[in-house]
């Protein structure tokens, strides 16, 4: 489980920023919204949390963040090229921030365990990388590196909590190259405590970005088996979509590959069988079959979250979603939210992290105030976070409202009103 993230120097974000899901003190949605840790100094954790702010707030920035300190550590010890630097983008708009590094933390829970681990990077090189483990209420630092200027080298620090032969260690700290992480290398080398964290941070987390999702061929697999079909059936019929059956029929198509090697960037095109989706409907005068470019956007952008739901609820995993109310309407957004929220769907207290612009969906009823964030720039351009439990709102005090007139910042204010059409004449 997710506990919190941080991120600093990172595109429109300039100062620190702190996303927390540890729960606060808050008896409200207990059953049903919060999730228990076993841990008597953080007892329980959000199952969601949900961020708004105007266009260009940083809400986008905020969660892709996350998803990029993912690929950094699946992929440094293994894509990244020997000299290859990182795409990594500093805040731009104070000189002081430009050649600073970029820092990205996470704390979770694995094993009933909390981990905090964390790195530092420029793009020509990881400039600090550190993890502690908390197995009880005083952390371990079971390593930390660290970039000296002067002497162009890496110290390194080990603790006892981290077992492992001197000479494994001593393998992993040269085969470790100056833009690749530590931990990444050191669990491709099969290192059995740093392993299951290096596949937590990478396999945990699923992330759609703002208009995109993933192919529709997750989903369309689920239909090669009797309870796959009823799931992706049972799923399309609570968003009271007039669809009576679906169907995958199989036709010849061209499967791509992108992969950079030893010798640069190749591409690979393959001839082989698809298959595509097929969505019935029926009314009393006839029926008809469609292909799935012939259904809505809607229908569309719901057919492919099916099976990444479906996943994530299954596996206890944390889904990351930019707009998830883009070509959804707003009481299928609340359908899917409230499936994180219902422990007979959600058994492994699966996580959702989401930002949208609809504010009908500040509803108490759907959310407690420590899952609502905001995000807003301040004078210098710089993404502020922080949530709504900030503002200590009243037991019935309206949040919708209360947002959209100011209350709570991070909405847009317009200096003066759209001057009127004139007529042409």
């Amino acid at each position: 489980m997710l506990l919190e993230f941080r991120v600093q120097n990172y595109r429109s974000i300039r100062d620190e920023v702190i996303v927390s899901f540890v729960a606060s003190k808050d008896k409200k949605l207990v059953e049903t919204h919060l999730a228990s840790t076993g841990i008597p100094s953080l007892p329980n954790v959000l199952r969601s949390a949900v961020v708004y702010g105007p266009n260009a707030s940083g809400k986008s920035t905020l969660l892709q963040s996350l998803f990029y300190m993912r690929a950094v550590v699946a992929e440094s010890a293994t894509i990244m090229q020997p000299g290859q630097t990182f795409n990594v983008q500093p805040f731009r708009l104070d000189t002081e921030y430009t050649k600073q590094p970029s820092k990205f933390e996470i704390t979770f829970l694995l094993g009933g365990v909390r981990h905090q681990y964390g790195f530092s990077l420029t793009p020509e090189r990881i400039v600090d990388e550190w993890l502690l483990v908390y197995r009880s209420s005083k952390p371990q630092q079971w390593f930390s590196r660290s970039y000296d200027e002067k002497s162009q080298s890496y110290d390194y620090e080990f603790s006892t909590y981290l077992t492992a032969p001197p000479r494994r260690r001593e393998l992993w700290v040269a085969a470790t190259r100056p833009n690749g992480l530590f931990l990444s290398t050191a669990a491709q080398l099969n290192s059995e405590r740093l392993g299951p964290i290096f596949r937590w941070l990478v396999e945990q987390p699923v992330y759609f970005g703002a208009g995109l999702s993933s192919l529709p061929d997750l989903t369309t697999q689920l239909l090669q088996t009797e309870v796959g079909k009823r799931a992706v059936r049972e799923f399309l019929a609570s968003a009271d979509i007039s669809i009576s059956d679906i169907l995958s029929v199989s036709r010849p198509g061209f499967q791509h590959q992108f992969m950079i090697g030893p010798e640069g960037p190749k591409f690979s095109r393959e001839e082989r069988e698809m298959l595509m989706p097929q969505f019935v409907h029926k009314t009393e005068h006839g029926s008809a079959t469609f292909e799935l470019h012939e259904e809505s956007q809607g229908t569309q952008r719901l057919y492919t979250l099916i099976a990444p739901v479906l996943d994530v609820l299954k596996n206890g995993r944390l889904l990351i979603v930019d707009e998830l109310d883009s070509s959804l309407h707003p009481l299928l957004v609340r359908r899917l939210v409230r499936m994180f929220h219902t422990p007979e769907l959600n058994p492994l207290d699966a996580q959702l992290l989401f930002s949208t612009h609809d504010t009908s969906l500040l509803d108490r009823t759907l959310f407690r105030r420590d899952q609502i964030w905001f995000t807003e720039k301040n004078q210098e351009q710089a993404t502020h976070l922080y949530p709504l439990s900030d503002f200590s709102p009243r037991e019935t005090e309206a949040w919708e409202k209360g947002y959209l007139t100011g209350r709570y910042g991070a909405v847009p204010f317009f200096d003066e009103p759209v001057p009127p059409i004139q007529a042409a004449g």
